[in-house]
């Protein structure tokens, strides 16, 4: 279910409700439970990772904070991993009754268990790899406490990292293995696996590599119960686009007993409100507009590719902020604050501030674990575009396996390595200010961002020299062929200027806190009443989702 759809909408009410009358003690397990099952809700078969992945990391959190998993806990982890796969996996949920509208009697009882060969294989292994484990455990803890430490750190981290490689960039490396060794005149075996890419892998794996991290710092305190730690990794409004939050602050949030205002749920329901609007109306509103440029096969005017890549630019901000806000309002209504993901991004006045800006969950994530580990800034000038580079390359990589990611992140650390070269060499005494200045600086950080976002949308590279061709050699045509976006969304992006400017003039704050009641009632009437235009548009996916 997609958070822009009726389905989850009534699940989060009964959530909500079972929520609010619940005691504290069962609150989390709640929310628990209802992240399984959302998430499951895609296919039951992605639940295993998830679970894999959230015993994996707990563990080493263990021993990095504790320096021992007692005997009770390796059996509660080695039984529930074994009884996770049979549950997930091994059990064919595709052939039970309820999931093909038949009568129960019509359920083949013995395909529900059979599976694959395959299936089964599996099953032994994993039985075999977790005795193992349990089996060489005893000599391991009998390291002194530098080595065990160091040792499940990089266990915790290569799992998580092998995990994402395998599902995300198999097929990506091979098909690039099959294309260079072909440039040699030889004949490489085919090595293509069908491989479905579990939704939301990215997000999750990353909040796990940031938990063992954190645990080897000495970052993660408070104390928390496995079920807590299972909450932090599948808690389903920021399950499939995040934000990525740290385990720090949301384990602090769900250990504790929470009170919820009156003030934080109106906050909740206009964070909602809003995502909504975003998704809904101009995000959706504009994508046949977006497509009948990128993804065409005839020849675009520069104007086309001009408004194809602003509205792109649009696009994405609204699909992936209103994901965001919707996540953010959905906690807030059950009394949890995930991270602030978006700052007003399209207002900043050069690279660096953009990436201040958006998707904040992530670029401070690149910043603490790779950027800082690779030397920062402090390893001198050249060090530091070195390190901003490959920074922002692994991230354009992180958002797909495709090399038109690799090249957008190229751009943006090339982008920033300039920014700060400029900076260096330019005096405070030099730097201007005013209102014009800052409009310019703003317009031309804008532009930069336009054209990273015309590498991030073209499907493939020659599409990508075809459009920058365009742009240069096609200068001033203006014969328009782009499909039109839909009147509501050609409403809505003028409200969403407003909206957003006025934010902009006051420290961010709700645009409801600053304006007039008139004002801000009228503005939510021509929310609903857009959303009511644009529910006639066809509902796409969320962007992120996919990454």
């Amino acid at each position: 279910m997609q958070l822009n759809s009726l389905t989850y909408i009534a699940f989060f009410l009964l959530t909500y409700l079972a929520y609010r009358t619940a005691p504290h003690r069962f609150q989390n397990r709640l929310l628990l439970i209802a992240s399984y099952i959302f998430y499951a809700w895609w296919d039951v078969r992605f639940l295993f990772l998830i679970l894999l992945s959230t015993v994996m990391n707990y563990g080493c959190g263990i021993v990095l904070r504790e320096g021992v998993i007692s005997a009770r806990q390796r059996f509660f982890f080695s039984v529930w991993i074994i009884i996770a796969y049979f549950l997930t996996i091994v059990i064919q949920w595709q052939h039970f009754a309820p999931f093909q509208s038949t009568s129960a009697s019509s359920t083949n009882w013995h395909a529900l268990v059979s599976g694959q060969p395959d299936t089964w294989l599996f099953f032994v292994a994993f039985g075999i790899g977790v005795s193992l484990f349990n089996l060489v455990y005893p000599r391991i803890a009998s390291l002194s406490e530098e080595r065990k430490r160091g040792l499940f750190v990089l266990l915790g981290v290569s799992v998580n990292l092998v995990l994402l490689g395998f599902f995300k960039y198999y097929n990506f490396f091979i098909e690039n293995i099959e294309w260079l060794l072909s440039g040699l005149n030889m004949n490489p075996p085919r090595l293509h696996l069908n491989i479905i890419l579990p939704i939301g892998i990215s997000f999750y794996t990353f909040k796990g590599i940031s938990y063992v991290v954190d645990s080897y710092r000495g970052k993660v305190k408070i104390p928390h119960s496995f079920s807590d730690f299972s909450l932090f990794m599948a808690f389903f409004p920021s399950i499939l686009a995040g934000p990525i939050d740290r385990a720090s602050s949301f384990l602090q949030q769900i250990c504790e007993r929470r009170n919820l205002s009156w003030e934080q749920s109106i906050r909740g329901i206009h964070l909602f409100l809003y995502g909504l609007f975003k998704k809904v109306v101009i995000a959706d509103g504009v994508v046949r507009s977006v497509a009948s440029v990128f993804d065409s096969t005839g020849q675009a005017s520069w104007i086309d590719v001009v408004l194809a890549t602003l509205l792109f630019t649009i696009q994405i901000y609204c699909d992936f902020s209103g994901y965001t806000d919707m996540a953010r309002g959905s906690a807030k209504l059950l009394g949890i604050d995930l991270m602030v993901n978006f700052k007003l991004p399209y207002f900043s006045k050069n690279p660096q501030e953009f990436w201040s800006r958006w998707h904040i969950s992530l670029s401070t994530w690149l910043r603490d674990y790779l950027y800082i580990p690779l030397g920062g800034n402090r390893t001198g000038q050249a060090k530091t575009y070195r390190n901003l580079i490959i920074t922002m390359i692994l991230g354009g990589l992180w958002h797909g396996a495709a090399w038109n990611f690799v090249l957008w992140g190229l751009y943006h650390g090339i982008a920033l390595s300039i920014h700060r070269a400029i900076l260096s060499i330019r005096t405070a005494a030099r730097q201007r200010k005013g209102l014009f200045y800052d409009i310019a600086k703003i317009t031309v950080c804008l532009m930069i961002v336009c054209y990273g976002w015309l590498l991030f949308r073209a499907p493939t590279l020659e599409k990508i020299l075809t459009l920058t061709s365009t742009l240069i050699f096609d200068f001033g045509n203006l014969d328009l062929g782009i499909a039109w976006p839909r009147l509501a969304a050609a409403i809505g992006i003028p409200i969403l200027f407003i909206v957003e400017l006025t934010e902009k003039a006051g420290e961010e704050k709700p645009f409801y806190k600053k304006m007039p009641v008139p004002a801000w009632t009228s503005l939510y009437a021509a929310f609903i009443f857009c959303m009511a235009m644009g529910i006639s548009t066809e509902s796409t996916q969320f962007i992120y989702m996919v990454f």
